[in-house]
């Protein structure tokens, strides 16, 4: 049986790989190579489809999320608020920023942020929010905001896995003050290496990560700030261009995909499926179950060729970089960390795939 992985990125290539090859022979042509034509076009395409007025395109997500915040004016003193159960970036962002991490669990359905906690945490000296759009489904935030509103904090999304994702038919990155996003391979919208955006209506915070991203220069040679070397590589844009023009059809064919899952798993009461947040729209990053003895199971479909895996295994304040933060409890996080199973899922995925995946699986579980 052929094997089936977890993501399948050749196959994503082939349906663009004339259209890169001929955007990088232009580029190649014009050795443009930093801040090229592309990386403009780019921006104003993704900010278009995000239904903001600005995107500025960063060397990753990581930088995304940190130079939205810098943006901001966090630093040293403030607080930010962010789920546990979230990639360590978005608190290695804050911390790089200058400012502290404040943790909240997550809801036990949706695996969101749990919005019931976060009055019991914000204070005078919260300066943002991050709500984290896990898996490609959005937070609540039109929940969030007056909490964020009643102490003077800003809204920074964590984008990463929701390019495309809506929320009440509004785009993931306009729900917010400012968002960051990751145009890490892997992601709904990938790059053929590192890159990253932050996306926003504010003219002034885009003016700000703009010149933050430049090494803090708004023309060559004059540095008013300390700044970054942070800008999106031209042959990156060029991909992310290619791409984009194919990402509704590629988000709508991972919606039949996770719909498909549902029906086959709705044999295994064992499995835990996922759980749309009412007003979601989703794009199904990752198909993510749950399961007892997890790792057990992901032994046995790994075995037998299937391409599982684990995201986010240990909660942020269970890791060595932020173990000073481990003073709260986050039962949610903790537990379902030894849960969770994310399945392969693509948008050239079949169905004979999926079948096969879930054969594998109802051998593995009760």
């Amino acid at each position: 049986m052929t094997a089936i992985p977890l993501v399948d990125l050749a196959a994503q290539h082939a349906q663009v790989a004339d259209e890169v090859a001929e955007g990088w022979a232009e580029v190649l042509a014009k050795t443009a190579f930093i801040g090229g034509a592309p990386v403009g076009a780019f921006e104003a395409e993704f900010a278009a489809y995000c239904g903001v007025a600005h995107c500025v395109g960063v060397g990753n997500g990581t930088d995304a999320i940190e130079l939205a915040l810098r943006a901001l004016g966090v630093g040293p003193g403030d607080e930010c608020v962010l789920p546990a159960n979230t990639f360590i970036a978005t608190a290695e962002a804050v911390a790089r920023a200058g400012a502290t991490p404040v943790l909240v669990d997550c809801a036990d359905d949706t695996l969101l942020i749990d919005v019931d906690q976060l009055e019991s945490v914000v204070g005078p000296r919260t300066k943002a929010i991050l709500p984290v759009h896990l898996y490609g489904q959005t937070a609540p935030v039109e929940r969030i905001r007056p909490i964020a509103d009643a102490v003077g904090a800003a809204i920074v999304e964590d984008a990463a896995q929701s390019q495309g994702a809506r929320r009440h038919g509004r785009a993931a990155g306009s729900l917010g003050d400012i968002a960051a996003t990751s145009f890490y391979p892997g992601k709904n919208l990938g790059a053929y290496g590192d890159a990253g955006g932050v996306v926003t209506d504010n003219a002034d915070l885009a003016q700000r990560v703009r010149l933050l991203r430049e090494h803090g220069s708004p023309r060559k040679y004059e540095h008013p700030e300390l700044g970054f070397n942070s800008r999106m590589d031209t042959l990156q844009a060029v991909v992310l261009s290619a791409k984009l023009r194919r990402l509704e059809g590629w988000n709508t064919a991972r919606r039949a995909a996770a719909a498909r899952y549902d029906d086959l798993l709705a044999a295994l009461p064992s499995v835990g499926r996922p759980v749309v947040l009412d007003g979601n729209e989703p794009v199904w990053h990752l198909y993510v179950v749950r399961v007892a003895d997890r790792d057990r199971v992901l032994a046995g479909l790994n075995a037998a060729g299937i391409g599982a895996g684990i995201h986010y295994p240990v909660p942020v304040h269970r890791t060595g970089a932020f173990s000073s933060l481990a003073t709260g409890s986050f039962p949610v996080a903790e537990k379902t960390a030894g849960e969770l199973l994310s399945l392969p899922l693509f948008a050239e995925i079949t169905p004979a795939q999926q079948e096969r995946v879930v054969e594998v699986l109802s051998g593995l579980v009760p």
